[in-house]
């Protein structure tokens, strides 16, 4: 039930920054932001690890940051794998990856906090 809830926030942020940024990412309603949201839980949950694995090198050397390019080209695959969501170039995937994730981040505390 988590996870279910977890990837509605997540499509919610895909949609909203869609919505108020639609020179970051292109969704036309929220199915589409929803489909998304499971590519790249799916992308995250498989591919990510092992991208992490190979770029440790690159991460220590820029102390993290290299994971910031790697979160938007995981939002890369997933448009290209889905094309009925779009991402309108390489800076606007890295930004858009940092605002969804910050913004399920935030959706997830709100519920995190009620259930408590």
């Amino acid at each position: 039930m988590k996870f279910l809830v977890r990837l509605v926030f997540m499509a919610t942020g895909i949609f909203i920054i869609s919505h108020f940024f639609p020179f970051l990412i292109q969704v036309d309603s929220f199915t589409t932001a929803f489909i998304a949201a499971v590519l790249l839980s799916l992308v995250n949950a498989f591919i990510r690890p092992l991208v992490y694995v190979l770029t440790l090198p690159m991460r220590l050397l820029t102390l993290g940051l290299t994971a910031f390019v790697i979160n938007g080209a995981m939002l890369f695959l997933v448009s290209a794998m889905f094309p009925k969501f779009k991402v309108l170039g390489w800076w606007q995937a890295i930004l858009a990856a940092l605002m969804i994730a910050l913004l399920s981040s935030l959706l997830n505390q709100l519920v995190k906090d009620e259930e408590d």
